[in-house]
């Protein structure tokens, strides 16, 4: 007999983590211009639709089926064969199903983040490709080598909800694809609806809860520090920012403490499991400033990183797992960092990270070669001009007389 309350929790959270992809969508969708508001919104949804194909197929048991100690599982679990629908999982409190699912929310999400950096820019065809390929050769072997039993979890790396396997990944490979694809005809473009990025937030902070107190795969004192710890975070990298950028410019911007929580959510999420909630404060101050001045220095080297997601969640991530490196204390989780003497658990997470970051780089950027030679990457100077809803979906946001 299962656990009721258990099982109940963590459909809640998969539920959760779902809502975070729509609400992607919606906060880019409103930082886009009002020519290309559906061109990211597609590349965002469509997630939901594929991911979950390659998931039930292939994608769950290359992450979770076998290669201990390695980099990729095997395809025992393939089409989620051998596994009854009412399979206990590990901890004997729920069935596996749910775990398959509330990981596939994690497997949707991730790619989806990358969209931002290239908007107006890439062809969706070649996107799709993209999706594909990127997940076969970066997000799978990361959640296997982490989450998995590989490499990674073998050496002592530990990441509460996807410093490494998520936000690092994705923000480096966002950052590859920016240089890939070069800069948008127009850089000054302004977000077509503020009110929407400010509902795609709020949807993003509602369901990181899923993301960072599910993680636990448990109810208990644990998932409801990691609850806290999510939202005190992202309370203190919001007004970091805001107060930063108010100072800097002598207005308090509402995106940027939009910007500031997302942030703050994607630096605490590596760390929200094995720090004291003293330590997601300054986590969330480091993460509001540190995020606002890689975004700062992205502007003056010139990435068009349209939507700041190296900024947001490449150094956000980055930052989180060092930061757990130093903060985590073993009577919260069982891990002591450096702050407890513990040398060597930090230089892994710097090691992992490190790795996660270069690794998806390297790989993103030589992808995006092999996709041109199948389909054109970049969008042509004239579907940029018309704006890639109308050139390339042939649908617009809005009516003509709406803006």
């Amino acid at each position: 007999m299962f656990d009721t309350g258990s099982t109940t929790f963590m459909i809640l959270c998969t539920s959760l983590v779902m809502l975070m992809t729509p609400g992607l969508a919606f906060f880019y969708g409103g930082l886009a211009s009002k020519r290309n508001i559906l061109g990211i919104m597609a590349q965002t949804f469509v997630s939901l639709g594929i991911t979950t194909i390659m998931w039930v197929t292939v994608g769950y048991s290359l992450c979770f089926s076998g290669g201990e100690g390695g980099i990729i599982g095997n395809l025992d679990w393939a089409f989620l064969k051998g596994i009854a629908f009412d399979q206990a999982f590990e901890n004997g409190k729920y069935p596996v199903y749910i775990f398959v699912a509330y990981q596939m929310m994690f497997a949707i999400i991730t790619p989806a983040l990358i969209t931002g950096a290239f908007i107006n820019r890439v062809t969706f065809k070649a996107y799709l490709i993209f999706l594909v390929v990127w997940q076969l050769f970066v997000y799978y072997p990361f959640v296997h080598m982490v989450w998995g039993g590989g490499i990674m979890a073998e050496w002592g790396v530990l990441d509460f909800a996807g410093g490494v396997v998520v936000h690092a990944t994705a923000g480096f490979a966002a950052l590859a694809s920016v240089i890939y694809v070069g800069k948008r005809q127009d850089t000054s473009s302004p977000p077509n609806s503020i009110p929407l990025v400010a509902i795609g937030t709020g949807l993003l902070w509602f369901g990181w809860y899923g993301f960072n107190a599910g993680s636990e795969l448990d109810v208990d004192a644990i998932s409801t520090l990691a609850f806290l710890n999510t939202d005190v975070a992202a309370s203190f990298a919001a007004i970091t920012w805001m107060i930063i950028e108010w100072v800097k410019e002598g207005k308090p911007k509402f995106i940027g403490l939009l910007t500031g929580a997302v942030a703050g959510l994607a630096t605490i999420t590596p760390a929200a499991g094995y720090v004291p909630l003293w330590a997601a404060m300054l986590i969330g101050i480091s993460a509001g400033a540190i995020c606002f001045y890689a975004v700062q220095l992205k502007n003056k080297l010139g990435w068009d990183d349209a939507l700041d997601v190296w900024g947001v969640h490449g150094v956000g991530g980055c930052l989180g797992t060092i930061l757990l490196g130093v903060f985590a204390y073993s009577h919260i989780n069982g891990q002591s960092g450096l702050l407890e003497g513990n040398v060597s658990f930090f230089l892994k997470e710097v090691a992992a990270v490190a790795i996660a970051a270069v690794y998806a780089f390297g790989f993103t950027y030589l992808m995006l070669i092999l996709i041109n030679l199948i389909s054109p990457v970049k969008a042509t100077e004239e579907e940029e001009n018309l704006g890639i809803d109308q050139a390339l979906h042939g649908e617009k946001a809005y009516d003509e007389g709406s803006l």
